[in-house]
């Protein structure tokens, strides 16, 4: 599983990030990032709750 931030439409909440802190992240930006190229897969579960949960659905999976 690979997801993507659109960072058009990231408003720097940080909910994927408490949520899935292993394979999301607030950069330098001010905006969510993806840390890992791939999702690991004990992390699927909480990395689909992110991407849920994000109010604006920037969170996409690849």
């Amino acid at each position: 599983m690979k997801v993507k931030v659109n960072q058009d439409s990231c408003i720097g909440c940080g909910a994927c990030a408490s949520i899935c802190e292993d394979v999301f992240e607030i950069g330098d930006s001010g905006l969510s990032e993806v840390k890992v190229k791939e999702v690991p897969e004990d992390k699927k579960d909480a990395c689909k709750e992110a991407i849920e949960s994000c109010p604006t659905a920037a969170i996409v999976e690849e």
